[in-house]
């Protein structure tokens, strides 16, 4: 099993990491990584393992985490000690990304049935029967909610605990990964809490870092799907 420093810290963004093992399909799997890997929507990490390129980041078996190579690059040796270097532009947007979208599942209370977060935009999908009355509307609740600058902080609970709160699961697509016992909570705001949903990505620490968002066109996707995408204003 791979350590998961993003766990830890979602800031880190270099550390040395050892290569234990080499993947059929031509990745590494180092004993520690930076690299989130692709999962609950959240788009695999890229960077660099020493002088080797990481075009993605993707979950092996077992727990692995496994670093796919850019095209044309050698397998590091087993055994060998390199600098994990992440691409932090890439990584901090999707952190801002994946905060928002709690956010407009804040300002949006409907179920979601799917999401996806990549460094140039993020979305979720909503059971939706009927579009948006007011997207402008929806845009500026969610620009406030950003710039009250609510703290972001994790708690633990355990699967049984989970079971009985059913609530906190907004995701019908996406359901928390379970076998290690305790589930992860991402809670959004102090004594006045603003959002509290189980979640293994990586977001910021205060939610005034996301900056200004705009929405995009909603998308009817089947017969009660609208998808709403968010955009980082620079």
């Amino acid at each position: 099993m791979t350590e998961k420093l993003f766990m830890a810290d979602a800031y880190l963004q270099e550390a040395e990491g050892t290569v234990v093992a080499h993947t059929e399909q031509g990745g590494i799997v180092l004993d520690q990584s930076v690299f989130y890997p692709t999962g609950g929507g959240q788009m695999g990490d890229i960077g660099r393992f020493g002088v080797v390129e990481i075009a993605t980041t993707v979950k092996g078996e077992d727990g692995a985490i496994v670093l796919v190579l850019a095209e044309g690059h050698a397998l590091p040796e087993i055994g060998s000690t390199h600098l994990q270097v992440l691409n932090w532009d890439s990584r901090y947007r999707m952190m801002r990304l994946h905060t928002a979208l709690h956010l407009l599942s804040v300002v949006i209370p409907l179920p979601v049935t799917g999401g996806q977060i990549r460094a140039e935009k993020a979305r979720l999908d909503f059971a939706m029967p009927d579009p948006l009355a007011d997207k402008q509307g929806v845009e500026d609740q969610l620009n406030a909610l950003i710039a009250a600058d609510h703290a972001v902080s994790e708690d633990w609970i355990s699967e049984a605990e989970l079971d009985a709160k059913p609530e906190l699961v907004k995701t019908l697509s996406v359901q928390p990964p379970r076998g290690a016992g305790r589930i992860r909570l991402v809670r959004i705001g102090g004594d006045e809490q603003v959002d509290l949903q189980p979640c293994g990505g990586t977001h910021v620490r205060h939610t005034a870092e996301i900056g200004r968002v705009r929405l995009g066109k909603m998308e009817k996707k089947g017969r009660i799907n609208r998808r709403l995408s968010v955009f980082l204003e620079e």
